[in-house]
């Protein structure tokens, strides 16, 4: 069974929600769980909450990387830290994945310094998934890269497509590349280069995925295409404006019940399991998560305002990935798919690269 590290010292109500997140989990599924943290807070935390006697593994660290550290410095300056002991810990072969509502950039700095990139990924990604009409869409990368290079959102493509594979069960992902148009001339700089390298997919029998071209924010919903990719500063925004949309309605709905007359009421009541389900639907919690894809291990990043039901999700969520073997599975794929964006198919030869 794998065993999952977890930073208790990251959330903003740290460290009782991860505490109960994870006594929950292994209460729930027998999960193996670390957890991370200044010790004799998180022995009194486990008391308080009836947890004294489970079989939780405490590890100390007495330093923190809060949100105002700065990422690179945090995590060469605080080797002690909770988030940083816990990528030790994976990389020594004690933990199997990390979870961590902390400092998202350390969590990216701590992957590639820590953990290293898989061969042929030259910057990791964060990747969230959306609901759809049709089921679910992952979109990254979610912030970790605002300024990437086109070959980057390529990669993107590659570790985006083999997520939707193992997670959302796509035989072959559909990509496409979010733009402001479909047409081949909207866009940047940026995304039309990235077009072309990801274009090459289309003519090549061995790829992961199938290439759709151009997406506007509009066709992540619809359920036509499985993995969307951008760049870390505008998937961000992307994300924050859904979070902000579907709260925003779910509230609007209530106000309006409130104010209506019975038969709004009862109407409402009569909905009340369908208002659940799509509550359910848009709620980060349920996903627990976002994956890092492209580090050497696996790490998954929560939210700062994470709930107990978060992180207790985002440990089964970590505890699945390392049981399908999520990292063999991207460091095989981006193999695969190296010539997309290094220039050539495999067994080329230089006269036959594509330039």
């Amino acid at each position: 069974m794998p065993r999952i590290a977890v930073d208790a010292m990251g959330s903003d109500a740290a460290p009782r929600v991860e505490v109960e997140g994870v006594v929950a989990a292994v209460r729930a599924r027998g999960m193996e769980v670390i957890l991370v943290g200044d010790e004799t807070r998180l022995r009194a935390e486990l008391d308080a909450v009836g947890a004294k006697r489970e079989p939780i593994v405490v590890r100390h660290a007495p330093d923190v990387i809060t949100m105002h550290d700065s990422p690179s410095m945090a995590v060469k300056q605080k080797k002690k830290s909770s988030m940083r002991v816990c990528f030790d810990l994976v990389k020594a072969g004690e933990a199997d994945a990390v979870v961590s509502a902390g400092n998202s950039g350390a969590m990216m700095a701590c992957g590639m310094f820590v953990l290293g990139r898989l061969p042929g990924v030259e910057r990791p990604a964060i990747v969230t998934t959306f609901p759809t009409r049709a089921g679910e869409c992952a979109l990254l990368d979610m912030g970790a890269n605002v300024d990437p290079k086109p070959a980057v959102l390529a990669q993107f493509g590659v570790l985006g497509a083999v997520y939707a594979r193992l997670l959302h069960g796509k035989t072959r992902p559909k990509v496409g590349l979010l733009s402001n148009g479909s047409e081949e001339h909207k866009g940047t700089p940026l995304t039309r280069e990235a077009h072309q390298i990801l274009a090459r997919a289309d003519s090549a029998a061995n790829t992961d995925f199938s290439y759709v071209g151009y997406v506007e924010g509009r066709d992540i919903f619809k359920g036509e295409v499985d993995v969307v990719v951008t760049d870390g500063f505008t998937g961000n925004v992307v994300l924050k404006c859904v979070e902000g949309a579907a709260e925003t309605m779910l509230g609007m709905v209530r106000e309006e019940v409130s104010r209506s007359g019975i038969l709004a009421k009862v109407g409402a009541a009569l909905m009340t399991g369908a208002l659940r389900r799509l509550r359910k639907r848009t709620d980060y919690a349920e996903h627990g998560g976002a994956p890092l894809l492209g580090v050497d291990g696996i790490a998954l990043i929560c939210h700062g305002g994470s709930t107990v039901p978060a992180i207790k999700n985002a440990v089964y969520v970590a505890d699945r990935f390392a049981q399908i073997g999520l990292g063999k599975e991207l460091s095989a794929a981006v193999a695969r798919n190296l010539f997309l964006w290094e220039g050539a198919p495999p067994g080329a030869s230089g006269a036959e690269a594509i330039s």
